[in-house]
C-alpha cells in the first residue's frame, strides 16, 4: 500500500485528541488508597461502566479482527457477540451480585475464598501472563499496525514504544479511575465514528440493497455454518462460544475489574446490560464494514475469488493481510478531517483496552501476591507496587507485540489460545457457585489437568506443526467436560467443603428471593429481570433474522 498523506487537519485531531485524553485521564485520577487506585473508589455509575465495559472489550480481537473476519468470511465472527450478551445477562443475575457483595480486589481472589490459596495462585498466574500476552501486546500491535499503514517507513518497535508511553503515561499514575475515565470519552467517540464509516462503507458498495444482493448467496450474511466452516462451525457456536463468553464476561480481571467500581450491584447490572445492549450494534459497525471492503476490492487484488478463503491462504497467494481491513476503509472512504477523527478513535480505543490490562496485571499481582509476601504494607506501599507492576508488564508486551504478526489473523490468534486455557477455569467457577461439593483439590486439580491440555494441545500444533483435526471451538466443551469430571472424582474422593464456604460463595434461592424483594414496586425500566429479558429477545431476534 502506498503512503497516504494525512492533511495537516487530521494531524492536528489526532494529536489533540491524544492531548486532550491524557489531560483528561489524570485529571480524573485518583492514588490516594489501594482501593481508589485499583477499583475508582468503588463509585463509578453505570453509564461510566457500561461505556468503560464497552472501550475495553472493543480491541484488536473486536475493532480490527472483526472486521477482518468480515473480509474473510462474512458476518459469522458475530457469533461471538450475540452469545456473549447472552452471557452477560447469566452475568448480571448471578454472579455479578457474589462478587460486588464480597468486597473482593480480583477474581483469583474469589477462587481462594470458595476454595483455597492453591486455586487463586494459578489463576492469577494464568491471567497476569494473558494480559501481558494477548490483551497488552495484541493492542500494541494493531495500533502500531494503524500507524505503520499511514507512515511506512516507521520503524515498528517505536511505534509500539509511543502508544505504551501514552497508555502508561495514565494508567501507572493515576490508576483504575483514569482508565475508566478516558474509557467514558473514547468509547462515545468509538460509537460515532465507526457508525460514521458504516455509512460511507454502505455508500461506498451502493447501499443495503446492493450489499444484500452482493453477498445473499452463500453462508455470507449467515450466523449459523456448517462444521466445516473455518470461523464458527454450528457446533462449535453452541458450544463452544458460550465456554469463552463466560471466561471473558465472568472470570476476566480485565472486565469484570470495571463492574467492580460500581457504586452499587444496581449500577453494576445496568452497566452490564448497557454494553449488551451496545454490543448489538457490532454487526453493523464492525463487522459489515469488513464484508464490504471485500465487495468493493479494498485490496485491489484482481480475480479475487467470491468465496470464503482463509486468513493464512489470503496473507500467503494473494498478499492481503485482513488485519489491515478496517484502518483500509477510513484511509480510502473518508473525507479530510474525520479520517484523523475515526483513525484517532481506532488508535485510543486500543490503548484503552492496553490501559485495561496494564491496570488488571498490577491489580492482580500486588493484591494477590504482594499482600501475601507482606500483609501489612500500607496503602501507599501497594500503590506504589501497583505502578512498578504496570510498568513491568507494560515493557513486557512491548516485546512481545512484533511477535503477533506470525499468526494467520488477530481473532484466531486471541480466540484460539484463550479456548484452550478458558475452559478449566470455567468450569471451576461454575462449579464453586453452583455445586456445594466442590472441594478445594476438586478445583485445584482441575485447573491444573485444563494446563496440562492446553500445554500438550499448543506444542502438539504450534511446535510439531501437527494438526489437531478439530476445530479449538468443539475442542473447547471437551475440554470442558474433562475438567468437570476431574472435579467431580477428586471432589468426591475428599472432604465436604467447609459449610461456611458453601454458605457465602453459593448460590441459593435465598439469593433469588432477596433480589426479588429489592425490585418489588421497581418500574419496569429500573427492573434489571424485565431489561434482561428484553435484550435476549432482541439478541435472538437478531439471530433469527441472520441464522
Amino acid at each position: 500500500m502506498e503512503s497516504i498523506q494525512l492533511s495537516i487537519t487530521d494531524i492536528s485531531i489526532l494529536l489533540l485528541y491524544f492531548v486532550f485524553i491524557v489531560w483528561w485521564a489524570l485529571k480524573h485520577g485518583k492514588s490516594k488508597d489501594s482501593e481508589s487506585y485499583f477499583l475508582a473508589g468503588r463509585q463509578m455509575t453505570w453509564p461510566v461502566v457500561g461505556l468503560s465495559l464497552f472501550a475495553a472489550s472493543v480491541s484488536s480481537s473486536t475493532f480490527m479482527g472483526h472486521s477482518g473476519e468480515g473480509f474473510i468470511s462474512g458476518i459469522a465472527v458475530f457469533n461471538y457477540n450475540w452469545v456473549s450478551i447472552i452471557v452477560m445477562v447469566f452475568f448480571l443475575i448471578f454472579f455479578l451480585p457474589f462478587y460486588l457483595r464480597s468486597g473482593i480486589y480480583t477474581m483469583p481472589e474469589f477462587l481462594e475464598r470458595r476454595f483455597d490459596r492453591r486455586s487463586r495462585v494459578y489463576f492469577s498466574l494464568v491471567t497476569i501472563v494473558g494480559n501481558v500476552f494477548l490483551d497488552a501486546a495484541a493492542a500494541l500491535y494493531t495500533g502500531a499496525l494503524i500507524i505503520k499503514m499511514i507512515i511506512p517507513d516507521a520503524e515498528f518497535m517505536w511505534i509500539v514504544i509511543i502508544m505504551g508511553l501514552v497508555a502508561g503515561s495514565y494508567t501507572i499514575i493515576g490508576g483504575l479511575s483514569s482508565a475508566v475515565n478516558a474509557d467514558f470519552i473514547q468509547a462515545l467517540i468509538l460509537l460515532i465514528g465507526s457508525a460514521i464509516l458504516m455509512f460511507f462503507a454502505f455508500d461506498e458498495i451502493g447501499g443495503w440493497s446492493e450489499f444484500y444482493e452482493r453477498f445473499n448467496d452463500g453462508v455470507w450474511l449467515r450466523l449459523t455454518r456448517p462444521m466445516d466452516d473455518p470461523t464458527v462451525p454450528w457446533l462449535g457456536m453452541i458450544f463452544g462460544i458460550p465456554i469463552l463468553g463466560f471466561y471473558f464476561w465472568c472470570n476476566n480481571q480485565v472486565i469484570v475489574q470495571r463492574v467492580l467500581s460500581a457504586r452499587s450491584i444496581n449500577q453494576g447490572r445496568k452497566g452490564v446490560l448497557f454494553v449488551g445492549f451496545l454490543y448489538l450494534f457490532t454487526l453493523f459497525i464492525f463487522i459489515m464494514p469488513g464484508l464490504i471492503g471485500r465487495g468493493i476490492n479494498l485490496f485491489g487484488v484482481e480475480h479475487l475469488p467470491h468465496q470464503i478463503i482463509d486468513g493464512l491462504e489470503l496473507k500467503n497467494e494473494y498478499g492481503i493481510n485482513t488485519d489491515e481491513v478496517y484502518p483500509r476503509l477510513i484511509l480510502e472512504l473518508l473525507p479530510v478531517g474525520l479520517i484523523g477523527l475515526i483513525l484517532a478513535t481506532m488508535v485510543s480505543a486500543l490503548t484503552s483496552t492496553l490501559s485495561a490490562t496494564i491496570s488488571s496485571a498490577s491489580t492482580l499481582f500486588t493484591m494477590d501476591f504482594y499482600t501475601k509476601l507482606k500483609p501489612n504494607a500500607g496503602n501507599k506501599e501497594l500503590v506504589k507496587v501497583g505502578r512498578l507492576t504496570a510498568l513491568m508488564v507494560l515493557i513486557l508486551a512491548m516485546l512481545w507485540a512484533p511477535f503477533i504478526q506470525k499468526f494467520d489473523s488477530l481473532v484466531a490468534y486471541y480466540q484460539e489460545v484463550i479456548s484452550y486455557l478458558s475452559p478449566p477455569v470455567v468450569g471451576a467457577f461454575f462449579m464453586g457457585l453452583f455445586w456445594k461439593r466442590s472441594n478445594a483439590n476438586g478445583a485445584f486439580w482441575s485447573l491444573i489437568s485444563g494446563l496440562i491440555m492446553a500445554a500438550v494441545l499448543m506444542i502438539w500444533k504450534y511446535v510439531f506443526k501437527l494438526d489437531i483435526g478439530l476445530h479449538f471451538l468443539i475442542l473447547a466443551p471437551i475440554m470442558m467436560v474433562v475438567s468437570l469430571m476431574i472435579n467431580v472424582l477428586v471432589s468426591y474422593a475428599g472432604d465436604k467443603p467447609d459449610k461456611a464456604k458453601i454458605d457465602e460463595y453459593t448460590y441459593s434461592k435465598r439469593v433469588w428471593q432477596q433480589d426479588s424483594k429489592e425490585l418489588e414496586g421497581v418500574k419496569w425500566y429500573n427492573n434489571f429481570r424485565v431489561l434482561s429479558l428484553l435484550l435476549v429477545a432482541t439478541c435472538l431476534g437478531m439471530y433469527c433474522i441472520f441464522f
